[in-house]
């Protein structure tokens, strides 16, 4: 089987000789396409580091990030801001919208900046903007919206292009409860749809119960992987045991 991503001893130390510590200490990992993946773990267990290595926004100490057989450590920083573009999608915890655009042109964005055919993004901006439910409020600006509406319209953007792989780095962190599950739902039902490939980091379980396989990483390892084969309520329950397990205090890592 091919994977989308693959990474063989992946490692980052920060820091000077002698004065270095380890991020990330041999990670070894597999992403389908389609997959759905979490990845969570206390503060501090390498979470966002991990992110920001496959997503290509830093670069690996040693070790090796393959996408789609591809290796990422071969390209120059040219090719990779091009690889970026073309095939990665980002959501923030904090929207990361223009607030002097309207939502309208938020979204179309990343087209626009690639010279698009202007038929084609309006296309792609009505197909996108009804599906994450926000199509009423295209001709708005994002500091008119509520927070789980800024977010749908961060998903949109982040979809636009067509990418393989969305990163979604606490993607619920700044929404209240009801905002959040309608975000996940709609990041379930898009990479349902799409077939388009989404690893999320998040501190919390909820978040995480949407997802098919779930990484748990502890001092820069994997320390543990959960697979759904249940209902989602049942796998938010194996998430906090493990949790609880992996930190002896979830108030550590909530």
């Amino acid at each position: 089987m091919s994977f989308v991503i693959e990474t063989k001893d992946l490692k980052k130390e920060y820091g000077s000789k002698g004065v270095s510590f380890p991020a990330l200490d041999g990670v070894d990992l597999s992403v389908d396409k389609g997959e759905f993946l979490g990845i969570m773990g206390p503060s501090g267990a390498g979470k966002t580091t991990l992110l920001n290595l496959l997503s290509t926004v830093d670069k690996p100490t040693s070790g090796k990030i393959l996408f789609e057989g591809l290796d990422l450590g071969a390209m120059k920083d040219k090719e990779l801001a091009k690889f970026r573009r073309n095939n990665v999608g980002f959501i923030f915890q904090d929207f990361n919208l223009l607030d002097n655009m309207s939502v309208e042109d938020n979204i179309a964005l990343p087209l626009a900046l690639s010279k698009v055919n202007h038929k084609e993004i309006g296309q792609k901006v009505l197909e996108l903007s009804t599906f994450f439910g926000i199509d009423l409020h295209l001709k708005k600006y994002p500091y008119q919206l509520s927070g789980g509406q800024k977010q749908r319209v961060a998903a949109a953007r982040a979809m636009i292009t067509s990418p393989s792989v969305i990163f979604a780095d606490e993607p619920t962190g700044a929404l209240d409860s009801k905002s959040s599950a309608e975000l996940l739902q709609c990041l379930s039902s898009m990479n349902e749809r799409y077939r388009t490939t989404v690893i999320m980091v998040t501190h919390d379980a909820f978040a995480a119960s949407y997802c098919k396989k779930i990484l748990f990483l502890k001092d820069g390892k994997i320390h543990a992987r959960l697979d759904k084969n249940e209902s989602r309520k049942e796998l938010f329950h194996r998430i906090l045991d493990l949790l609880a397990a992996m930190g002896g205090n979830t108030n550590e890592l909530f």
